[in-house]
């Protein structure tokens, strides 16, 4: 969940799966070309004359990322569904969103969720991603090769020593969808748990404040306190757009602090 959902167009792809509406921004297919391109050339450039192309590997890895970032917005779905609340699904260039829409029984709502609850909805999203990686990875090491993802990803998950073992994937498009898939949701999830508003982790972070006696302004204190530093360590390791970004949840967090109404 991230952010607020975007306006309908006319351009929108409609779909239900499982008994959850889904709609796919025409924004998600500019955004996961933009976020994509520079892999889809990393890729090309390393198989070289065996590569499909750099147009071909595009079209994997948007429909990587369009299966991660569903699969993550699933989680919160089900989640909603358990507690009595239906939910529809927007994929767009931010990513995805969960939004609660209706209740299964007059007593129950997103409004009138326990801290806990809330808890739980929050992080089904970023677990039931990072399970789709893990199936995806055993897959892999159980054939007997290496899962490279991880040598490209930051923050010491290059580390791991048992991911990287095994025999190099030969074949480009193979290569290819398990890099697509593993290192966005690795990464998607794991950033979706930073406790950062509006992320999941600012939702976990928040239900864990109150359910420890704390308040709303203590949890976002914490958000503007994390986005902020967060901001700058990107901004010294040259991530100027993962800057910009952290940067805006830092303000609008400290935004919040100052309302009257945020309780």
């Amino acid at each position: 969940m991230l952010l607020s959902e975007p306006p309908e167009t006319e351009y929108d792809l409609r779909l239900s799966a499982f008994g959850f509406p889904l709609r796919i921004s025409w924004t998600f297919w500019l955004g996961a070309v933009v976020f994509g391109h520079n892999f889809a050339q990393l890729v090309d450039r390393q198989f070289a004359a065996s590569s499909p192309g750099v147009l071909p590997l595009l079209v994997l890895w948007t429909i990587c990322m369009l299966i991660s970032i569903w699969i993550h917005e699933l989680g919160h779905a089900v989640a909603f569904r358990f507690y009595g609340i239906q939910s529809t699904l927007v994929l767009y260039h931010f990513g995805g969103l969960a939004i609660p829409i209706s209740s299964y029984n007059p007593g129950r709502s997103f409004a009138r969720l326990r801290p806990g609850e809330d808890l739980l909805i929050a992080l089904a999203g970023p677990v039931a991603q990072l399970l789709s990686a893990a199936a995806v990875i055993g897959v892999v090491k159980l054939a007997g090769y290496q899962v490279d993802a991880f040598n490209w990803m930051p923050a010491g998950l290059h580390r791991i020593p048992w991911v990287g073992e095994g025999e190099p994937i030969d074949s480009a498009g193979l290569y290819a969808i398990v890099f697509f898939y593993v290192f966005p949701s690795v990464l998607w999830a794991l950033l979706n748990l930073v406790p950062v508003w509006p992320l999941d982790g600012g939702r976990i972070m928040r239900s864990i404040v109150l359910m420890a006696g704390g308040d709303l302004a203590q949890s976002l204190w914490i958000s503007v306190i994390t986005a902020g530093a967060l901001a700058v360590y990107s901004f010294k390791s040259g991530n100027t757009m993962m800057a910009i970004f952290f940067a805006m949840f830092a303000f609008s967090s400290y935004q919040l602090t100052q309302q009257n109404n945020w309780r």
